[in-house]
């Protein structure tokens, strides 16, 4: 059958029917894209993902940098040889230990406390670089730490290195994390009680929200070094270190080929934030210290030293116990010191190890 041509009042109907659906699809798209702004811009902003990425992900991660929050109370992060000897048994405490020196853990260790060797647990085997976050989550739980565990940290040279565990453990998303007032040194002065056991604990539920503003790297140095942005540098290192007198202290096998400091830096050694015993200073004096030397948290601070060990006990006095915007250069003078290309300041005149 032939189909009849329409009319013109027809025609009228069905172009008229069509622009008002074409209005209304229009329309409908135009919604959902406002919908979809209004959803996208409403999210909270955070500097702490959801999943664990991988080691890829962890060093491409791109840098986000949080306001400083307010410092917490100093029994929030230091605790004292009382306080942990009356939670050893506390089952939302967990005690770890990091000492430098090989053996110290096994020779007896407070009761309860978990082996972290730092050449192995904190870092990367391979390539310099600390832990991948994969790995990490299954060592904080194979040592039975849960999200809201309280992690107490220990070691021995005043916790040198129980302070970079402290820093991988935040940057990892761990919210408690404290250090032992003292460190090791104190608790054998106490004649507290140690042990040879080394515990087992049920797996732990923590699961890595991996931060990145605890950490800087080189580029984010020389951007300071150029003006490019206003942080401060603070060298924890020793007086003749930073001038360039030596190279690094007696006995110690990691060195740069250049001597000196990063230009602008202020000198503030590590060590002047304790007192003669070992325990921090009161917040009081460890504001008035630093605010001496430029740094009163007005400006956010990078840490540096030698390898980064060093650099992270004043990391944790800047960053945990005052509460400052502070990172962590861990690369630090070995990393800068070997960088073909970069300033260095150098007063003692000691370019290339001669005069």
């Amino acid at each position: 059958m032939q189909r009849k041509s329409p009319t013109e009042s027809e025609d009228l109907v069905d172009r008229t029917l069509l622009r008002t659906a074409g209005a209304a699809v229009g329309g409908a798209l135009v919604m959902l894209a406002v919908v979809a702004l209004i959803f996208f811009v409403r999210q909270p902003a955070s500097t702490l993902s959801t999943t664990a990425p991988s080691a890829a992900d962890a060093s491409s991660a791109p840098v986000t940098v949080n306001l400083p929050r307010e410092p917490r109370k100093f029994e929030d992060v230091v605790v004292s040889t009382e306080w942990l000897a009356q939670n050893l048994d506390n089952p939302k405490v967990r005690v770890i230990e990091v000492s430098v020196v090989p053996g110290v853990y096994e020779r007896g260790h407070i009761p309860g406390a978990v082996n972290f060797v730092w050449t192995t647990d904190f870092v990367d085997t391979v390539s310099r670089d600390i832990i991948a976050p994969d790995r990490f989550q299954e060592l904080a739980r194979a040592a039975g730490i849960n999200n809201d565990t309280t992690i107490v940290l220990y070691g021995d040279n005043d916790n040198w290195f129980a302070a970079w565990g402290a820093w991988v453990f935040r940057q990892y998303g761990a919210e408690d994390v404290r250090l032992l007032d003292g460190s090791r040194s104190k608790w054998e002065a106490e004649n507290r009680e140690l042990s040879t056991r080394a515990p087992t604990y049920p797996p732990g539920n923590f699961t890595v929200r991996q931060r990145s503003d605890l950490r800087v790297f080189l580029p984010d140095v020389l951007k300071v070094v150029r003006g490019e942005e206003q942080k401060v540098l603070v060298d924890i290192r020793s007086p003749d270190e930073f001038s360039g007198k030596i190279f690094a202290p007696e006995g110690f096998q990691e060195l740069a080929v250049r001597a000196g400091h990063i230009p602008g830096a202020v000198n503030v050694p590590w060590k002047k934030a304790l007192n003669d015993d070992g325990t921090f200073k009161s917040v009081e004096e460890l504001r008035k210290l630093y605010a001496e030397a430029g740094v009163d948290g007005s400006k956010p601070v990078i840490t540096y030293c030698r390898i980064g060990e060093r650099a992270s006990h004043t990391w944790f006095v800047l960053s945990e116990i005052l509460g400052y915007q502070a990172a962590l250069y861990d690369g630090s003078w070995t990393e800068y010191g070997n960088s073909v290309g970069v300033p260095i300041a150098n007063p003692a005149g000691t370019i290339w190890g001669v005069k």
